[in-house]
């Protein structure tokens, strides 16, 4: 084979394997960023359901209103989320009975639950993360707030 063929040859399969690669690493990148978010939004649905908890039991007959603020993590895994109360959630490892967090990321592809237990009527709010206030009163649990 002459020069010029095996120049060709060599670059042609260069560009082929760094092609390959780049791909391949770019897979790897995106479920490493997912995996991260999803340990994330646990570990902070954890630190909120204990949150919701404390104000469900400081909220008593002779003083229902109670306000906590908690400071979270604007973001997860360079990703904005949402925070929200959920009755009865059906998701993995949850009966359908039980009340949750539901943390969901903006841009990765992953959505938590995480369970707390309370007698009072949860509000149908969804915030964004960040500073949160869970606000407990007559009418139950709410959430407001989020990305102060």
């Amino acid at each position: 084979m002459s020069i010029a063929v095996t120049h060709v040859l060599t670059i042609g399969i260069t560009t082929i394997l760094i092609a390959m690669l780049l791909t391949s690493a770019g897979g790897l990148l995106e479920t490493e960023t997912d995996r991260s978010a999803e340990r994330s939004l646990e570990t902070i649905g954890e630190r909120i359901a204990g949150e919701v908890e404390s104000a469900d039991q400081l909220a008593d007959e002779d003083d229902p209103d109670v306000t906590i603020t908690a400071a979270h993590p604007r973001t997860v895994a360079n990703s904005g989320y949402t925070v929200a109360l959920r009755e009865n959630c059906e998701a993995p490892l949850l009966d359908g009975e039980t009340d949750c967090v539901e943390l969901t990321a903006s841009n990765a592809d992953t959505v938590v639950h995480v369970p707390f237990t309370t007698d009072r009527e949860l509000g149908d709010t969804e915030v964004a993360g960040g500073t949160i206030e869970i606000e407990v009163d007559d009418d139950g649990i709410t959430l407001t707030g989020g990305n102060r």
